[in-house]
């Protein structure tokens, strides 16, 4: 488990844990979530950011309900998400972006940090001539029989939680897939791995040069202690050159 500081750009490890590579990560994975305000009273969180491996309902709920922060988490396709004409009706895409009943993509307002929901409107986009992602046959457009057409400045406008109105929680992200937040946020959790990565093969940890569960396990904590403390030299020097240059 990496934190990635944007300020001061560094990354440390907070937790580790070493599992088989076939083994599900999300349960063992949500159990260190669990501990950081054990480990870290003083530490918030901001965003929790990982690969699809890590969308299952034990991970994001704990995300959102124990951190109460931004779930950046990849997402995990299923078969249904092929299927467009099925995406009005569950109400969302397959990147979980809330879709109207007839089609159109709704615009995000944003994540409410205090109420912890994505309010979403559809801002009349049918009015406005746009195409919708997926085209209804029998439908004619604007639909006249839309409730949101009259009287509604920015037509339907729903907010998200935990989960969607169907309970799926899969596709729920507080900040928008492929978004200039997403993009901001998801890279620069995976290059604080990466980063980890390239600094265990250049210690020769690519492979491990021990047999077993158990000491692969001691060797790699070990590691991450040696890869913290020198993170750590590292910002106290140039916090120190710093204060000699100003």
């Amino acid at each position: 488990m990496r934190l990635a500081d944007p300020f001061r750009r560094f990354s440390v490890t907070l937790l580790d844990d070493v599992r088989p590579a076939n083994g599900h990560e999300d349960i063992p994975a949500a159990g260190l979530l669990l501990q950081l305000k054990t480990h870290y009273p003083d530490l918030q969180v901001d965003a929790v950011a990982g690969d699809a491996g890590f969308g299952f309902e034990a991970y994001l709920h704990t995300v959102y309900a124990a951190l109460q922060a931004c779930r950046v988490i990849d997402r995990r396709c299923h078969e249904t998400d092929r299927d467009k004409t099925q995406w009005p009706t569950r109400g969302y895409d397959d990147h979980g972006r809330p879709i109207c009943s007839y089609g159109h993509s709704l615009i995000s307002y944003g994540f409410d940090r205090e109420r912890q929901r994505h309010k979403w409107a559809c801002d009349q986009a049918c009015l406005l001539g746009k195409e919708p992602q997926v085209k209804l046959s029998q439908v004619a457009y604007p639909p006249p029989e839309c409730p949101y057409l009259a009287n509604q400045p920015h037509g339907r406008v729903i907010n998200v939680g935990e989960r969607f109105a169907d309970a799926s929680i899969r596709l729920v992200r507080d900040v928008p897939i492929r978004s200039s937040a997403w993009k901001s946020l998801y890279p620069r959790a995976r290059n604080a791995v990466e980063d980890r990565n390239d600094t265990f093969e250049g210690w020769g940890l690519k492979r491990m040069p021990v047999f077993g569960m158990l000491r692969s396990k001691a060797l790699l904590f070990l590691a991450d202690v040696l890869d913290t403390l020198s993170t750590l030299a590292r910002l106290v020097r140039e916090a120190t050159l710093a204060s000699l240059v100003s």
